[in-house]
């Protein structure tokens, strides 16, 4: 594991949850060379399976956010990278970064960080009071429509307000995306999909291969003032159908196990920069 206290303070911080995202289904596309954007930052270019830390988005956040990610897989004590302080915890090792705080944004704060979320599903749309209560963790949170699951171009618009926030800032940042293109309903994203057909397997790895094509725009973003360490990674699986399942919040091996990659993307060059285009209310599809 990396020193995190060489991190901290030096680097900005971007975690992005791929909401719903499937191991098999991740592995799968990167093996096929249909993720060449992701391939080319995830370590050795492969995604680590690992156990998500929740079965639904709440939970998983939630987790998350206190400093547990989702676990390696492998039996034994595994060392995490953030960790709130608290006696006895196995997983806490010389290179875990521990904050006194009862959650990482808080934590980041104290140490100088502007914090920020964009947020996707439900669980993040500012709506309703529980909606509320994982973006008011942040100092700087942002939702609307077009970041939701029902919008054929969510991330693209995530990764513009993205832009608004971070391009003028100097203090380091801890940006939290929460990407919701593979989020039911996904039927759109496969080329030909109809709504009556519904979401499968197919049109949630197509959802995946449309992340993939904007993902780089947002790894630019973060880069142009300091390196990032970066982790990105699923909150949980959900359901095809497996067992006669459909969805998540339930004890199956496809939801349970998820694919995580941590890594440092350097600090990029100058350059111009980019122009990109206005949300368009036709861009969002009705539920």
């Amino acid at each position: 594991m990396r020193d995190m206290n060489t991190v901290v303070g030096t680097h900005d911080i971007l975690l992005v949850t791929l909401g719903t995202l499937r191991y098999d289904v991740a592995a799968e596309l990167m093996e096929a060379g249909r993720l060449p954007n992701l391939a080319r930052v995830l370590p050795e270019g492969r995604w680590e399976r690992r156990h998500s830390p929740g079965s639904f988005t709440y939970a998983a956040h939630a987790a998350m956010f206190a400093g547990f990610l989702p676990t390696p897989v492998e039996p034994g004590a595994h060392a995490r990278p953030f960790a709130a302080r608290f006696p006895g915890s196995e997983t806490t090792a010389d290179g875990t970064w521990v904050f006194d705080a009862p959650d990482l944004p808080t934590g980041l704060a104290k140490a100088g960080y502007h914090t920020v979320c964009v947020g996707g599903v439900g669980s993040f749309n500012k709506e309703t009071p529980l909606g509320s209560a994982l973006p008011g963790l942040f100092a700087e949170s942002h939702w609307s429509p077009e970041f939701g699951a029902t919008c054929r171009h969510s991330l693209e618009r995530q990764i513009d307000q993205a832009e608004r926030v971070v391009r003028d800032r100097d203090e380091p940042v801890f940006l939290f995306v929460n990407v919701s293109a593979l989020h039911q309903p996904n039927w759109f994203h496969l080329p030909g999909g109809a709504r009556e057909d519904g979401d499968t397997l197919e049109s949630h790895a197509a959802a995946l291969e449309y992340v993939d094509r904007h993902i780089g725009r947002l790894f630019a973003l973060m880069t142009r003032r300091r390196p990032c360490f970066t982790i990105i990674c699923s909150d949980h699986g959900t359901a095809y159908g497996e067992g006669g399942h459909t969805g998540h919040r339930i004890g199956h091996e496809v939801v349970w196990t998820v694919p995580y990659a941590e890594f440092v993307l350097e600090r990029a060059q100058a350059r111009p920069r980019p122009q990109w285009g206005r949300s368009r209310a036709w861009d969002r599809i009705s539920g």
